[in-house]
């Protein structure tokens, strides 16, 4: 699959099966829960072993009810099957991610005089196996920015891991390489888990 045949949107309400089926076929029991879990890492362990359709249900919840939870960018094939998905919300909606040891407290999350507009951030990747390689996460990222910036953020934040010979299964919060390219550059330098912004602002 090339970049140009791939559409990346705003995932809408009606694509919540198609995403829930991304998921199932490439074997991901998260369902895009993990950023929403109240439980520790050994409960969460557990609810994928063990009940990942309580991931694949609270899934189909957030979708229903239209919440932040399920905003994201969906990129579609050239038969409209969904196969990839990127979550993309206010900052707001997954504050899990900014609690964590590593990024509590940073100084790059501070912003004196941003006023009212918000930083929106990318919770996560999943492409398609068959598709991976081919510029879907670029279309994503690409389409992501354009939604933040119709929304009025200031800024769009991703947390990669950037190390040598990573799988893609360890890149599920972004390529570093991809997000660098496509405009954002580190805020944060600790590696493996730099911080990477995107400015949004007028003349940016």
């Amino acid at each position: 699959m090339s970049e140009a045949s791939v559409t990346a949107r705003p995932a809408e309400k009606s694509d919540h099966a198609g995403i829930a089926a991304l998921f199932a076929r490439t074997g991901s029991p998260c369902f895009c829960r993990w950023w929403h879990f109240e439980g520790d890492k050994n409960a969460w362990q557990d609810r994928c072993a063990n009940a990942p359709q309580d991931n694949a249900q609270e899934l189909a919840d957030a979708f229903g009810a239209e919440s932040p939870q399920a905003q994201g960018i969906v990129a579609l094939d050239s038969a409209n099957e969904i196969v990839g998905w990127m979550k993309l919300s206010e900052s707001s909606a997954v504050a899990k991610i900014y609690a964590q040891r590593l990024y509590r407290g940073l100084p790059c999350f501070d912003a004196p005089d941003a006023g009212d507009a918000p930083v929106w951030t990318i919770g996560c990747f999943l492409v398609d196996e068959r598709h991976r390689g081919a510029g879907v996460g670029r279309a994503m990222i690409r389409a992501g920015l354009a939604m933040a910036r119709r929304a009025g953020a200031r800024a769009v934040e991703a947390f990669p891991r950037r190390a040598e010979g990573l799988a893609a299964e360890e890149k599920w919060t972004g390529s570093f390489s991809a997000l660098r390219d496509e405009g954002f550059v580190v805020v944060h330098d600790f590696a493996p888990y730099p911080v990477v912004r995107c400015d949004l602002t007028p003349g940016s």
